[in-house]
């Protein structure tokens, strides 16, 4: 007796036939190249004058980028400048406010003047600050809402009106944080929790809607993360204390320790990864 096996794998389509065939418009072009590298493309970092942006420009630089803009609203700092300096006419920094749809669409439209081409798009201007709950007021709330979710939501909106545009299937990798996850033990701050936590639910809203455009957007959750913000963290006289019940790697993370996760997503090879969260965190804070 014969029988069949439902579970079994689908037959081959046939793709000659009008009803089966397949949209191939946002598939690799059968010469792609799948190493993980930028090279050629045009990168934008929000808040790369120094920090972790810096970090990033850095590692994308060494990956082959063929320009990286810093789009930020603070003065170049002194290791941008050297690296500036080490990168002759591939790192340039666009004096940009985040806040401001005018600003971030004038940057854009420069790179765009200036490279005639646009790739990738890092989200990742922010600020923080650490302090009980109640001690926040209400305009120190508003604050970190307006930089780092309304801020990444213009930049995110005019990069992907941009990609549309140019016809580009880029990427945009927001800077989400550990702290979208759970609670930060040793700096609490339920408002910066709140607007890491948004980012990484438009994270997955935008890769959908954006999708049919072959626009890819994710996001990356940084742990402890050496900047001259944090530095004093791993200071405190009782961070070997924390640590044991965080778990993990007992220290910061250097900034470009971050990068290969940036430019994997900026890159050809993750044409098939979208609306995901990468946490890069030591495995700190894991249950």
């Amino acid at each position: 007796m014969t029988t069949t096996n439902s579970s079994c794998a689908l037959e081959p389509q046939d793709t000659n036939h009008p009803s089966s065939s397949q949209d191939l418009s946002t598939l690799p072009a059968p010469d792609h190249s799948w190493q993980v590298t930028l090279a050629g493309k045009v990168i934008a970092i929000t808040g790369a004058n120094q920090g972790i942006g810096l970090g990033l420009a850095e590692v994308c630089l060494a990956n082959n980028a063929a320009h990286v803009y810093s789009l930020d609203i603070s003065t170049p700092s002194t290791p941008f400048t050297t690296l500036a300096t080490k990168n002759p006419s591939k790192l340039t920094f666009i004096h940009t406010d985040v806040t401001s749809e005018s600003s971030v669409s004038a940057a854009l439209d420069r790179i765009v003047a200036d490279q005639s081409r646009f790739d990738g798009l890092i989200a990742n201007a922010g600020a923080t600050k650490h302090q009980p709950a109640l001690d926040f007021t209400l305009d120190q709330v508003k604050r970190l809402f307006d930089l780092n979710v309304f801020g990444a939501w213009i930049c995110a909106t005019a990069a992907a009106r941009m990609f549309i545009k140019l016809r580009s299937k880029g990427s945009i990798v927001f800077t989400a944080s550990m702290t979208s996850y759970r609670p930060n033990r040793a700096a609490p701050s339920a408002p910066y929790g709140g607007t890491k936590a948004a980012l990484r639910n438009m994270t997955h809203t935008l890769a959908m809607e954006w999708a049919e455009h072959g626009i890819r957007v994710n996001s990356i959750s940084p742990g402890f993360v050496k900047t001259a913000l944090t530095y004093y963290v791993e200071k405190s006289p009782d961070w070997e204390t924390k640590m044991k019940y965080y778990g993990g790697m007992p220290r910061l993370a250097l900034p470009q320790e971050l990068g290969g996760a940036y430019v994997y997503l900026l890159s050809d090879t993750a044409t098939y990864t979208t609306g995901i969260d990468i946490p890069v965190a030591g495995v700190v804070g894991a249950w």
